[in-house]
This record gives structure tokens, sequence and C-alpha cells, in this order.
């Protein structure tokens, strides 16, 4: 069955991701384009390095095609960003991009994009799925792929260098020019390489790139940017004493930094960081958007300027609409996506690591000196993220504990107040802590974020043990 979580259609390869899957939901698709009168706008295609990702999106390109859809098939692997910014830029009313993004390789999926770009709203997507759902084998119309570009029903495009420079505009290349940065770039074996390398050889930065050839199996770990996954890009930022470290997931839509110093610099800094540049920098002004599982040191600094800090549920479409609704400066998550007002309504690990390159360029400091002078002003705030696998029995009963009975152990620290939007978020006098179901995994996380790594560390402890889950 086709199931849409927080980051689009993910299934695992053979099993739920096969070809008949894919073109049900592109028959679907096609169907609510039809219903909504716009099937004769084109329709956008990409697709990242995964295996079978290629493949994926000829075949959902087949369906279109059959069902009378003209289709802009991005000719070369692209970044998740690109295939929205493509949406956004040819004014299409759907577009979809064939990415597990950083999931583990054995998965992959669709993400599905509406008009402006925006990731489909919840709405949307659970229609999405039980369309799809319903389509039969023998409902599908196919017109063979190199028949249907030969027709041209399938025209196939490479809009990167538009991309490129919508992001090249957008940022003071003239500062980072006069910088000359040395920094190291980490594609995980994803898809940002040739992007990102261009924009920064553009701005006269010194560049060495790692783990940039294809691999399906992406180097045997998991292409998400975290501390646990960046430890060749901090030995070769502390080797080649370069000035920073940029990694990318594997569809290029979030990313992970390495300071000057060697340090992972956490998203939830990354979201901080560049909020404070664009507020007292670049003297923008306007409010900012986090989901419920991110850091509130963003409200203490969206306060001092006299601006508002929104919470949202988790899922970026979430953060998109957050955006729109508030003319937010910027929207994040902890896990690394983050947008910017003036560029995609989505989340651009590109164009993030663009602007934070302008940030050390414009500022003159290092990253690390950077967020010393927020710590200094705003205080600290630490944050632990746990996650642990479910089957169907352990979910039932801790979904039951959590948001039945709304059950909490007897934590450390008197409790505020408890927060049901998206999963159990208990709220402290100095900091907070959510546990809630994964909407991509089979996994429930603990997030926990107090002005000390050890109270961090402590109250996650005490949570997981309250729901008897395996600790250290």
């Amino acid at each position: 069955m086709i199931s849409f979580g927080t980051g689009g259609w993910r299934a695992i390869i053979g099993d739920g991701f096969t070809k008949l899957n894919v073109q049900r939901l592109a028959r679907a698709l096609a169907l609510r384009m039809k219903a909504e009168d716009v099937q004769d706008k084109s329709f956008c295609i990409g697709y990242d390095r995964r295996f079978l990702s290629r493949e994926a999106a000829q075949w959902a390109a087949e369906v279109m095609a059959g069902e009378g859809i003209h289709v802009l098939f991005i000719s070369r692997e692209a970044p998740t960003p690109l295939i929205m910014f493509t949406v956004q830029y040819y004014g299409l009313a759907y577009g979809m991009a064939v990415t597990a993004s950083h999931n583990p390789a054995i998965y992959n999926g669709v993400k599905v994009f509406t008009k402006g770009g925006r990731d489909a709203e919840e709405a949307v997507t659970n229609e999405l799925g039980e369309a799809a759902n319903r389509v039969a084998e023998g409902d599908l119309h196919v017109i063979p792929y190199e028949k249907a570009v030969a027709s041209g029903m399938v025209q196939e495009i490479n809009p990167q260098n538009p991309y490129l420079d919508a992001i090249i505009r957008g940022v003071n290349m003239d500062a980072i020019r006069s910088r000359d940065l040395h920094i190291i770039l980490d594609p995980m074996y994803g898809v940002s390489r040739t992007s990102l390398q261009t924009i920064l050889l553009t701005a006269r930065c010194d560049v060495n790139v790692i783990h940039e050839r294809h691999d399906t199996l992406f180097g045997g770990r998991l292409p998400a940017p975290n501390v646990q996954t960046l430890g060749a890009l901090r030995a070769a930022v502390l080797e080649q004493h370069a000035d920073l470290g940029i990694a990318t997931d594997g569809d290029a839509d979030r990313l992970g930094i390495i300071d000057d110093e060697g340090r992972f610099v956490h998203p939830n800094q990354i979201l901080v960081l560049l909020y404070y540049y664009l507020l007292k920098y670049k003297g923008w002004h306007g409010p900012a958007v986090r989901n419920l599982a991110t850091t509130h040191l963003l409200d203490r600094v969206a306060a001092a300027f006299g601006e508002t800090c929104y919470e949202v549920p988790v899922g970026f479409k979430h953060i998109s609409a957050g955006m729109r609704e508030h003319n937010a400066v910027i929207g994040g998550e902890s896990s690394g996506g983050l947008t910017v007002r003036g560029h995609i309504n989505g989340k651009d690990g590109i164009y993030a690591a663009t602007l934070l390159v302008e940030m050390l360029s414009v500022t003159g400091q290092k990253m690390s000196a950077l967020m010393r002078e927020i710590y200094d002003e705003f205080g600290t705030a630490y944050m632990t993220e746990r996650d642990w696998p479910f089957d169907e029995e352990t979910k039932e009963r801790l979904n039951t504990l959590l948001m039945v009975d709304k059950k909490l152990p007897d934590f450390p620290v008197p409790v505020k107040g408890v927060n049901y939007m998206d999963g159990c978020k208990v709220l402290f006098e100095n900091g907070w802590l959510i546990a809630r179901f994964s909407g991509t995994e089979p996994r429930i996380r603990i997030f926990c974020e107090m002005p000390t790594r050890e109270e961090a560390e402590r109250l996650t402890g005490v949570m997981a043990a309250f729901l008897h889950l395996p600790t250290p």
C-alpha cells in the first residue's frame, strides 16, 4: 500500500517501492490534474542518485504521457530543491521527485510538489495515497519512454543554470569573492556536488570535495549529515585548516556543517545563526517558523528583535505554510532543512550553504566565534536526540501510554505544560522534551533541549526509562 508520511512516500525497494506502485501513483496524480482541469499544464519529474530512481521517474513519465499529460523530464540527477524550483519557474501545478532523501539505501520514494514548488499538503498526499491504492493494473495506460520522447509528450530538460543563477542573484557574491575561503564539500555520494561546487567556485572559494562518486549504497552509511556520519568531513577540515565543511543529504535539501574548529554545528544552530545574521547584519524584518522539535533559542532571538517565532507540527509542508501565512524571514527544523524568504517554497541545502558562506564573508568572523556571540547574548541551549525502532505492538503500547492515557514520568524538574499537537511535548521552565513517532521510518524519537547537555541527557533518560526503551 502507498502511504505518505511527513517527507513523502517512502518504502523499501522491491517491497513497497515497486514499478506497479510508482505507476499507480502517477495515474492518481494524472487523474487529479484532470479533475482540477490543469492537465494542459506540463508535469515536472526529477530523480536523485538512488537505485532505480531514474527508472522510476521514467515509469511515472510513461503513465503521464499515456494519460495525455506533457512531461518535463529533468535529464540528469537533480537535487530536490532544483525540482521544486523547476515547478515554480515554469508555473506548473504539480511536480515529482523520485527520492527517499536521507533514508537508508534500501529505500526509495516520491515527493510531490504543488503550485509554486511547495511540498504537497497533508490533505493532498492523503487523497493521492488513497486514490493510488485504488488503481488496478488494468487501469494503466502507458507510452514507452523512448516513444513518448520521440512524440514530444516527454521533453527532456536541464534547468540547472536558471536554478544556480537564482541562488547567485540572492547572495552577496562580491563579499564572498573578497574572502578567499577554503571549503570542504561532502555530497555524501548524493546530488549536490555539481550545483554547490559551481556556486562556490564562481565565488572564488577554494573547494575540495570528498565522497563525490556515484554510490547507490552511500558508502555503507546513512546519507544524513549528522554528528555520526561526518567524521571524514571533520578530519578533512582539521587536516586542511579549512574555514568550513559543508555536507548535504542524499537529495540535497538538508545540510550539515563542520566549523573551523572541527565541531559539528547542529541544524538548530544553523537556523539560529542564519536568522540572527539576516536580522542583525542584513537588516531584514519578520518572524520565524519552526516545528515543535526545533530549538527554542530561535524564539529568544526573535523576541530580542521584536519579532515572533511560530511553532508548527513536524513536516516541512507545515513550515512552508507557516512561512506563507506569516511572511516569515526563515523557517526550519532540527533535522537540517530550512527555507528563507525570497527563495523557493521549500528546504534547500544548497542555498542554505551558500547563505552561510555569505554570512562568514560579510561578518568577517569564523562560525565558531559567531556561535559564541549568540550564546553570550541569548544563553545556551543544547539538544539531545535519540531514536528507537518499533514493531506494531510496541507502537500501540507507546501510543496508548503517551497519547491516549497521557501518562508522564516523574521528571526531576517542574512541568510547566504539555503539548499534544504532534507527539507528546513536555515544557519545563528552561527547556522542553518531546516524544513522537517518525513520519518517515518506523521509529520513535525523543528530543530534549535544556541549558546544558547533562540536563538534556538526564531528562531524555527519564523519558526513555518510562517508556521501557533500552538505554546505554
